[in-house]
């Protein structure tokens, strides 16, 4: 791990009942390209097994796990910490459970996927390797809540994250903030009332409303167009085919 990394979310994971029909989708929305590597030993549920890590421009920022049934259904972001198993005992005594335990990654890691206060699946990861945190397939991470609520003083003592007290938007539409820097926004609303609290990544794309058809004619219901201008990250909600809730933002 470097410094740089700590407490940024640094990979996601897909878990995905029909990994080819996964790749298949997100390769027509987001122009993503695919490298299969073998595990021996694989973390998500033993023995030898190929998963698949996805690029854009030769960037890997995440994996996408054929899984049924699993712990968990849907995207995962993972954010780096110093030390997985001491900040999974932090976790706990601060509300949340652990949902795997700590585990290795050969070659990569040691991971951990826990669940807050609220309910909400995060990973966590402390990375063995001396890549850069991706920046290329995601831009800011979306916590999605009917109520609008956040477990803010979890994530500021495992992560050291902040909400911003910004009195000029609403209190259900915060952003969530690292050293200065947005990292992800907080969203409730009435529209959100079918889904427990969840992360939800934000694929980057180059046209919103070129990406939102391509979603469509690929077999993703929009749940939410987007709102106002091209540029708002906060203005989509689609389900992919496979039941996965993401959201889409201009890169």
């Amino acid at each position: 791990m470097t410094t740089e990394k700590r407490g940024r979310i640094v990979w996601h994971d897909l878990f995905t009942p029909d990994a080819e029909r996964s790749k298949s989708f997100y390769q027509d929305v987001a122009h993503w390209s695919y490298l299969t590597e073998h595990a021996k030993d694989f973390a998500w549920g033993g023995g030898e097994k190929d998963f698949t890590l996805a690029l854009l421009d030769g960037e890997a920022g995440a994996g996408i796990i054929d899984q049924t049934p699993g712990p968990v259904v849907g995207w995962i972001p993972y954010v780096e910490v110093e030390d997985v198993d001491a900040t999974a005992v932090l976790a706990v005594d601060h509300g949340g459970t652990i949902v795997k335990p700590p585990f290795e990654v050969p070659g990569v890691g040691r991971n951990c996927v826990l669940r807050d206060p609220h309910g909400a699946h995060i990973g966590i990861s402390l990375s063995r390797h001396a890549f850069p945190a991706p920046t290329k397939q995601f831009a800011a991470e979306r916590y999605l809540s009917s109520s609008g609520g956040f477990p803010a003083t979890f994530y500021h003592r495992l992560f050291g994250w902040e909400v911003a007290e910004d009195l000029s938007i609403s209190a259900k539409d915060r952003s969530i903030m690292l050293n200065g820097k947005t990292l992800a926004l907080c969203e409730g609303g009435d529209d959100a009332s079918d889904t427990a609290p969840l992360w939800l990544p934000s694929l980057q794309v180059g046209d919103l409303p070129e990406a939102l058809n391509r979603g469509r004619l690929a077999g993703a219901t929009v749940l939410r167009p987007a709102k106002g201008a091209q540029q708002d990250a906060r203005g989509t909600l689609l389900r992919d085919p496979t039941g996965g809730l993401f959201s889409l933002a201009v890169g």
